[in-house]
């Protein structure tokens, strides 16, 4: 677990999540100990099959490109179901604009939601998505999704959820805010935003 102050690793980025996703992590997992990348790649120097399984593991990790900011960046959210181009919001800018323009979904359709990101100097562990949906302030469905762990990669990675059935009927057409949250096993948060949707009969009413 990480202490009050985040590491130098993880620059800017917001360390401690809130109180209520602490049972969000699945019970009994316990969150591997940070290690440098320098660390890694100097262990077992003399091994040649472990170091090509370290190159296979890790890719390049020489010339990665770096943005500055935190180590891991958000780059986009992508909302995604069958039949409709997709819509994709930019987590790059200023993100408060997204809960003034909801998209528009109709009820019952199967949807996924794709988090495009980078890695760009070390490792890092345990990747996770979380997300909240509201509706008239009272939490009506969250998601935690493991991501996984990534090495430092000048190319942009992509985690998309599993499906899921947008709410459908009379009584569940509406309003519904989306608090969405980006961390890793040391709960530092890349990056938390809001987003909303309205659920509606046809998609174009």
């Amino acid at each position: 677990m990480a202490d009050d102050k985040p590491p130098a690793d993880v620059e800017g980025a917001t360390a401690a999540a809130a109180d209520d996703d602490e049972d969000e992590v699945t019970p009994g997992y316990k969150a591997p100990k940070q290690v440098d990348l320098k660390t890694i790649q100097g262990l077992d120097a003399d091994d040649e099959s472990l170091i090509k399984y370290k190159q296979t593991l890790l890719g390049q990790t020489t010339d990665v490109l770096d943005e500055g900011g935190n180590n891991v960046l958000l780059k986009k959210l992508v909302f995604k179901c069958e039949g409709r181009d997709d819509v994709e919001l930019d987590l790059t800018g200023d993100t408060s604009k997204f809960k003034k323009n909801p998209l528009v979904i109709k009820e019952g359709i199967k949807y996924r939601i794709a988090i495009v990101f980078r890695v760009q100097r070390e490792i890092v562990a345990g990747l996770r998505y979380f997300q909240g949906i509201y509706r008239k302030g009272i939490r009506v469905d969250k998601g935690n999704n493991m991501v996984g762990s990534y090495g430092p990669k000048t190319e942009e990675h992509v985690y998309t959820t599993p499906a899921e059935d947008a709410p459908s009927g009379m009584i569940a057409r509406g309003h519904y805010n989306i608090k969405s949250k980006f961390t890793d096993d040391d709960k530092n948060i890349y990056l938390e935003w809001e987003w909303a949707f309205d659920i509606k009969k046809e998609w174009d009413q």
